[in-house]
Parts: C-alpha cells; structure tokens; sequence
C-alpha cells in the first residue's frame, strides 16, 4: 500500500464551509472578492471546488487500511497520520471474515508501548487488551469483576488476553501473573493436526467468477495454509479435519474443500451460510 501524503489526503477531503457543488458569489461576498455589485453586469464568479470522494463524508478506506497497519510497527508514520487527521486514532480495519482490528489493537499485541500511548493521547478508545499490554492491572482486575470470563475473549487475529500481557513486556508482569491465576485467558484454539503431505491437496488457485478478482489462492506458508483474494492480506487457515479449515479470527467461519483424488476441486465458504463455491482453475 501506498503511503498516504498530507497533500494527498488534503485532495480526497472537503474543504470546510464549501459545499459539494461550486457556487456563484453574490453580495457581501462579492464585493469581498472584487466582483462586481449585485446588479452589475459584469459574470458572476464561481467558486471551485475539490473533488469529493463518493465515501465522503466517512473518512478514506485507504487511509484507515494504513493506519492500522502501521500502527503495529511504525510510530513515525502514526504520529505523522493523527497529525493529519486526530480521529484516525480510533480507525479499524477488516482484516477479512469479520477479523476486525483498531490501531490501538494492533498496537496492543505488538507490545508497542510508544504507539499505544500516541494514540490514546490523540482520543483512541481503551480496551481490556490495550491495558493488559500497558500494565494497568486494576483497569484488567475491574473489567474481569464486571464481566466474569472476559479475560477468554479473544482479540483481533484471536490472540488471547494474556498473549497482550506478555507483549507488555516487564511494565506488564503483574497482569501476566494475575491472569495466569485467574486462568482462562489463554484458551488454545482446537486446531486438527493435518500432515503436510495432506496439506498441499488444498493449495491452487480456484475460481468464483470470470474476472481475476474473482479468484482465490491457497498457498502453505511453513506449514501453515493461507486464503488470498487479490491483493487482500492473506488469511491464516485453522485446520479442523475432514478437509475444514476456519479463517483466524473468525471460528464461526468454514472453508470446505471437495476432495477428488490427490486434490481438491472445489472450494465453499460459510459465514454462517453459504457465501462462495470456487472451483479449482490452478
């Protein structure tokens, strides 16, 4: 992804005070730009306005998309974006499947206590994992007496509580300890244990449609099976046995294969019902 400039963010936004259509000037307005009097038959000016984007007035995907992205691992460009725009201190992004991440989230599981901090300063939202990585124990103890199980909720990518904690480094020890007492913070997913060999009948290339974004890619990253639509991030793939997979970050979803000889030939997702059968064209 691109970075996104001031200048070019400065193009995809509305200035504030001009509408979205140009419009002639016209009395005190005119007579303060030099136009001629109502009246006058001199041509009446216009002002120009900049291209509004069709998502106006929702902020920029694009920018959203980076923010989160950056906000796992690179501070400059993050204090660089809330510079530009404060309110993107609360941006989320879908990873795919309904894997849902905020900028502090992502900072949160990266243990990035200088990005976190730059983002709560600029309005981002707290959550049970941003204080578990920053330490703050009674804000973790406080949720937990609120909310009985809390700490069993799995955060963006389904990594766990306590996952954040350790993130956290020293500053964080005593929330690793307390909820390795409580217990239930670090639940292991069930995933099925699928030899390689079995592996590689899932991976290719298979089809939903006539256009090349209508493709999806199954390819092994050591071991570990992957979905790729286009140029959307890769998605890791939780086997589950009897050729069944859900997507990280999201149990409730299934990827099925149909499996004829060595291979599979088509693929089927449900989210919960179905949302795609793909048949295999690589």
């Amino acid at each position: 992804m691109d970075p996104i400039t001031r200048r070019g963010f400065l193009g995809l936004s509305a200035v504030a005070g001009i509408g979205a259509l140009s419009h002639p000037v016209r009395g005190a307005d005119a007579k303060s730009q030099g136009a001629a009097p109502t009246g006058a038959s001199a041509p009446v000016e216009t002002v120009a306005t900049p291209a509004v984007p069709d998502e106006f007035p929702t902020q920029s995907p694009t920018l959203a998309r980076e923010m989160v992205t950056v906000s796992h691992f690179n501070p400059k460009r993050v204090k660089e974006l809330l510079e530009m725009h404060p309110t993107l201190a609360n941006a989320s992004w879908d990873w795919g499947f309904g894997d849902w991440e905020t900028a502090l989230g992502a900072a949160s599981h990266m243990g990035n206590l200088e990005i976190a901090q730059a983002l709560l300063q600029h309005g981002a939202r707290p959550s049970i994992f941003s204080a578990a990585m920053l330490g703050q124990l009674e804000v973790v103890k406080a949720f937990v007496e609120a909310s009985p199980g809390v700490q069993a909720t799995p955060g963006p990518h389904g990594i766990t509580l306590l996952a954040h904690a350790q993130a956290g480094g020293a500053g964080a020890k005593p929330v690793a300890k307390y909820l390795v007492e409580l217990g239930g913070a670090d639940p292991v997913p069930k995933a099925a244990d699928v030899p390689a060999d079995v592996m590689q009948r899932y991976v290719g290339v298979y089809a939903f449609g006539p256009r090349d974004a209508d493709r999806i890619e199954i390819a092994l990253n050591k071991g570990q099976a992957q979905f790729k639509r286009g140029t959307m991030m890769a998605r890791n793939l939780i086997p589950l046995g009897d050729n069944a997979f859900h997507p990280a970050g999201a149990p409730a979803v299934r990827v099925r294969f149909a499996v004829e000889g060595e291979k599979a030939s088509e693929l089927t997702v449900f989210d919960p019902d179905l949302v795609l059968r793909a048949r295999r064209v690589g």
